[in-house]
């Protein structure tokens, strides 16, 4: 199953989600409503609230409870994305100039804020305090996660487990959120919230893994950023940490003084030599690989239907990407 068989089996609640989006994003203020609209039309395959949608299909949603669900899910995610470009000072997202590039860094944060913001008062309209707690705990998380990441920022003796725990907070905290709200609000049984909890978390994990693995190896067309940005900005992701444990004295100090300065861009050739050499992209690649198939595992208790057959696809699908 591909991306656009997923995406013609869910449609009509997706068409559902962008309208409600768009009348979510009105406001007397006009800035908002200006940069509200860029940001909503500039593209992406809307996987996080996919994966609401398609699990609340999978368990016989009789409402359309999930549609807000999935509005919710994506305007923390676009919240946070706004205040990531601002943070990392990034001029091109999907292959498009970023809304702090197009409106300035102050637009930005506080279109993000009301976006943020927004979502909460949906939440409220579903008058359900688990919903709440689980969402204001994720968005929590995700805030942390930024933080954490702007520590290890130039930090070259950044762990593997710190950076797992990054990837957990800025991107798996919120795919987690995305696939158990369903059967929070169907009202399933803990076991049912836990398995699906899961799915996300690793799901969310593997496609992080694999965007660290592409910022070194995609097309940077494709990819709609320059390659080894994260580079540039000094992030030890997991392809350089394990290039650091396996590489030789110059290899290492080569990557410690990329990370340490931020100038890693300068050495970007002799570095992507060094994870060849290394292996260290096949090694998260595996890793990634690994993720993505304990994420399909969690959904073994579902009855097979197109819509389980999708979830698991997603997870494939999350590892076999080249943007």
């Amino acid at each position: 199953m591909d991306i656009k068989t997923i995406q013609t089996l869910i449609e009509p609640d997706m068409l559902n989600v962008n309208q409600l989006i768009h009348a979510q994003m009105q406001s007397n203020v006009a800035l908002v409503n200006q940069l509200g609209l860029y940001i909503v039309n500039s593209g992406g395959k809307r996987i996080r609230p996919m994966l609401t949608l398609l699990t609340a299909k999978a368990l016989e949603c009789p409402n359309d409870t999930h549609v807000t669900l999935a509005t919710i899910i994506e305007f923390i995610h676009t919240a946070t994305l706004l205040h990531d470009d601002v943070v990392d000072e990034s001029a091109l997202r999907r292959g498009e100039p970023t809304a702090n590039a197009e409106f300035g860094n102050a637009a930005s944060v506080l279109v993000g804020d009301f976006i943020y913001t927004r979502s909460f008062q949906l939440m409220v309209g579903l008058n359900n305090m688990q919903v709440m707690q689980i969402l204001a705990d994720a968005t929590n998380v995700i805030a942390e996660g930024e933080v954490l990441q702007l520590m290890n920022c130039n930090d070259p003796d950044t762990t593997e487990k710190s950076y797992m725990q990054v990837i957990y907070s800025k991107t798996a905290k919120l795919f987690e959120a995305a696939t158990m709200l369903p059967a929070v609000v169907l009202e399933r049984s803990a076991d049912v919230q836990e398995a699906l909890k899961l799915y996300g978390m690793h799901l969310g994990t593997a496609f992080q893994l694999v965007d660290d693995v592409l910022d070194y190896s995609a097309n940077a067309e494709q990819m709609g950023k320059n390659l080894g940005d994260d580079l540039a900005e000094g992030k030890p992701t997991l392809p350089l940490i394990y290039a650091m444990q396996h590489g030789s004295e110059h290899q290492v100090a080569q990557i410690r003084e990329a990370i340490e300065t931020g100038n890693g861009m300068a050495y970007l050739e002799d570095i992507l030599a060094t994870l060849e050499q290394t292996k260290a992209l096949e090694f998260a690649m595996e890793k990634a690989r690994n993720e993505a198939q304990k994420a399909i595992s969690y959904l073994a208790f579902l009855p097979d239907s197109p819509y389980k057959q999708a979830l698991i696809a997603l997870a494939e699908l999350s590892v076999a990407r080249d943007h």
